[in-house]
């Protein structure tokens, strides 16, 4: 099968398409690359999306669903294009949308219990609609209905890529949050960790543009923090976050680490008087130490830390990575055969295609569902037989 991902992070800068095709030999999914883009958005419409994770109105979340689906859509046939395929060609979809609010811990109701809940956007039936193509999307909601937190769900394709028969490693993904996955030498799917971390670029980026009055994005290359001083005092703090110390299973987001805790951030920064490039660098150690803190919840060797995700391009969490993981080998996914930027994306092709085929794609150990499940679901393309053609009831 051809299969389409898609996919937007917690950092919300734009969607990135991966097309490649997936056999399964001897029961193993084999991903071959095709093609892959990514489509920025609009700073403005970045701070939209932000603003709606934190404070949105229900008006706002409606119309920006489907506002978000037609730039899926657009995404998807872009990355078509780009293969020199046509939507024909493309047997599924599989989109991850945008996360606007994620509450894993969840809230206590009356005669139910525990609620936990996710929401993702950007519609999947504007998607099948306007590429033909059957569009598979709501990974998370289910792995929650069987008691799990829906996430981190990358963690089944990193075990598909980059298990090994005879080295450990931990895979790292640096997005808006950072998440690891451990992979024992030899093991099965049953064996492997995994969890998120805590900020990856997220407060990195948002630090800049508080900084520079949204004049920048983010520090690129990790410029600014490599001029910096790490304080250790700020670091020693903020490694003692209770989400940091939290045992496994655990994911987080924007409601943990968005806007409310940067301005508490800057507000502990001006206090020390510290320059932004001080803040800067101890964040960016911060990033890199609390990947680091994995380990305590690991049991196995690590020879191989392979880190993928935007934050590979900042040197200074890189730098600290390698510090922190000595003398351990830090690679990133393209020395291992993989792009960096469209793995995630690749991710989702592969539950899409899973799904479609019956496979239960979530990891217990890793969410803490109660079961494996089927995760996501599906929206047919433009296949099947139209109303006008059947006979009304006698």
């Amino acid at each position: 099968m051809k299969v389409v991902g898609l996919m937007s992070g917690t950092s919300a800068d734009g969607i990135d398409a991966a097309l490649v095709s997936i056999v399964r030999r001897a029961g193993r999914p084999k991903i071959t690359p095709i093609a892959f883009t990514s489509v920025p958005y609009p700073r403005a419409l970045q701070q939209r999306v932000v603003d709606l994770s934190l404070h949105g109105d229900v008006a706002e979340i409606c119309h920006m669903n489907t506002y978000l689906g037609e730039l899926f859509a657009k995404a998807a046939l872009k990355v078509i294009r780009a293969a020199k395929h046509q939507p024909a060609d493309i047997h599924a979809i599989g989109s991850h949308g945008q996360t606007i609010h994620h509450l894993p811990k969840g809230r206590r109701e009356a005669g139910v219990g525990l609620i936990r809940s996710t929401l993702q956007i950007g519609e999947p039936a504007v998607i099948a609609e306007r590429t033909g193509i059957t569009t598979v999307a709501n990974f998370r909601p289910r792995d929650m209905a069987a008691g799990g937190e829906g996430a981190p769900l990358v963690p089944y394709a990193h075990a598909v890529a980059f298990s090994h028969a005879r080295r450990g490693r931990l895979v790292v993904n640096i997005g808006g949050i950072s998440n690891v996955t451990y992979l024992p030498p030899g093991g099965r799917m049953a064996d492997v960790r995994a969890f998120d971390t805590g900020p990856g670029n997220m407060v990195l980026d948002a630090i800049v543009q508080d900084a520079t009055h949204g004049t920048r994005a983010y520090d690129a290359g990790g410029r600014w923090a490599r001029r910096g001083t790490i304080h250790r005092p700020l670091l020693t703090e903020l490694m003692g976050h209770p989400f940091v110390t939290r045992r496994p299973p655990k994911s987080t987001g924007r409601e943990e680490f968005g806007a409310p805790f940067v301005r508490t951030l800057r507000d502990k920064q001006k206090r020390a008087r510290l320059s932004i490039e001080d803040l800067l660098a101890t964040c960016a150690a911060w990033t890199a130490e609390t990947i680091g803190s994995s380990r305590r919840w690991v049991s196995g060797k690590i020879d191989d830390v392979i880190v993928g995700g935007g934050g590979v391009s900042n040197r200074a969490i890189m730098e600290s990575l390698r510090t922190v993981f000595a003398p351990a080998s830090v690679l990133t996914f393209d020395d291992c055969g993989w792009s960096s930027k469209a793995f995630e994306a690749t991710a989702f092709a592969l539950l899409a295609h899973d799904f479609l085929h019956g496979y239960c794609t979530n990891v217990p150990q890793v969410t803490g569902a109660r079961r494996p499940v089927l995760l996501g679901s599906v929206v047919p393309g433009r296949a099947g037989r139209q109303s006008r053609d059947l006979p009304l009831p006698r």
